[in-house]
C-alpha cells in the first residue's frame, strides 16, 4: 500500500508518547465509548440491537466492529503500521460499504476517535501539557482515514462490479429464452390494444 512508506518513516521518528500511557490507562473506556459512538450512526432500533445482543453468532456486525475497534485501537498504540491495521480496518469498512451509507458517514467511525480521545484524555492533556502528543495523535488518525478512504473505494469498486456482473447475468438469461422477445412484442401490441 502507498502509504507503508510513510507510516514506517513517521514510526521510527517518533520517540515514545507520554499520552500513550494515558491511553493505555483508559483503554476500556475509550473503546466503549468509541463502540457507542459508532453505533449512533445507525438508526435507533439497529443501535439498541447492536449494543444488548452480544453473542458473536446472533450480532456478528457489533461483534465485527468491537473487535476490530480494538484491533485498530493496540495497532494505533503501537506506532500504526499500515499492513497490520488494514485487515481489522477492511472488517468493518467491508460492512459500512454495504450498508447504504454515504462515504462520509461510512468512515465516520475513524474520526470519532479523535473526539473519544479529546474527552477522555482532556483533563490530562491539560495537566501534564500534552497537547503536541495529541497533535501527533490525531495525524495518525488523519492518516488512518486516509487508509479506510482506500480501502472503502475498493469495496465499493467490488459491489459494483458484482452488481453489473449480476445484470449481464441476468440479461443473458433472458435473452436466452425462447420466445422471449416475442412475448414482450405480444404484450405490447395487446397493452397498445391492437
Amino acid at each position: 500500500m502507498k502509504h507503508s512508506k510513510v507510516l514506517c518513516v513517521s514510526r521510527i521518528k517518533e520517540k515514545p508518547m507520554k499520552i500513550n500511557l494515558f491511553l493505555i490507562e483508559k483503554k476500556p473506556e475509550i473503546l466503549k465509548k468509541w463502540f457507542d459512538l459508532i453505533l449512533e450512526t445507525y438508526p435507533p432500533e439497529t443501535a439498541r440491537f447492536l449494543q444488548s445482543q452480544k453473542n458473536r453468532f446472533a450480532n456478528p456486525v457489533g461483534h465485527t466492529i468491537s473487535e476490530g475497534i480494538e484491533s485498530i485501537f493496540e495497532e494505533f498504540l503501537q506506532g500504526m503500521n499500515s499492513d497490520k491495521i488494514s485487515p481489522f480496518l477492511d472488517n468493518i469498512i467491508r460492512i459500512r460499504a454495504i450498508q447504504n451509507f454515504p462515504p462520509s458517514q461510512a468512515l465516520s467511525f475513524i474520526f470519532l476517535l479523535k473526539k473519544v480521545i479529546r474527552e477522555e484524555l482532556a483533563d490530562d492533556i491539560r495537566e501534564h501539557r500534552m497537547f503536541e502528543e495529541l497533535l501527533t495523535l490525531e495525524s495518525r488518525i488523519d492518516v488512518l482515514s486516509g487508509i479506510s478512504f482506500d480501502i472503502y473505494m475498493k469495496c465499493r469498486e467490488k459491489l459494483y462490479e458484482l452488481k453489473a456482473n449480476e445484470l449481464k447475468s441476468l440479461t443473458y438469461k433472458i435473452l436466452q429464452r425462447p420466445n422471449t422477445a416475442t412475448e414482450v412484442n405480444t404484450d405490447e401490441t395487446k397493452v397498445a390494444g391492437l
